[in-house]
């Protein structure tokens, strides 16, 4: 099935170690999918997290849709995701013993559904980051040279 990507979230790769994604629907009303037909959604500071045994994300923000009037839902409200049972005690599981995080990493159509990809990682240590940061721009100048020599 084609995967039309809405929307990414720009800081998870370098906030976080990914070890392993896992595939989410979310619940959502009209206006809120008119609205992310229209790419007005944000990612950034969102996060996930089980609650009641669910798991819901925080922090997404989906603009109001402009010709919904009454049927508006508030921006950041918290929105639940629909995985099994056995995908969520595996993440209770992962989470309590080794301080993982639920990252959303993407807001997908996978059809005529929503998907959000969840990354679950661990958060980097600072010297984590900047390690990462030299080895891009180490990539960038090798590139950068092999494009001169050409």
């Amino acid at each position: 099935m084609s995967q039309k990507v809405i929307a990414t979230n720009p800081v998870a790769r370098h906030n976080y170690t990914i070890q392993d994604t896992l595939e989410a629907g979310i619940v959502l009303t009209g206006t809120e999918i008119k609205s992310i037909r229209n790419g007005k959604v944000n990612l950034k500071d969102s996060y996930a997290n089980i609650k009641n045994g669910e798991v819901v994300i925080y922090g997404m923000h989906i603009a109001p849709y402009e010709h919904g009037n009454i049927f508006n839902k508030d921006p950041l409200r918290d929105r639940k995701l629909l995985l099994n049972r056995r995908e969520i005690n595996k993440l209770v599981g992962l989470i309590k013993q080794k301080g993982c995080a639920l990252i959303p990493m993407k807001l997908y159509f996978s059809g005529n559904f929503v998907k959000l990809e969840l990354g679950i990682g661990k958060g980097k240590k600072l010297y984590d980051k900047r390690e990462d940061i030299a080895k891009r721009d180490a990539q960038m100048r090798i590139r950068k040279e092999l494009g001169k020599n050409i």
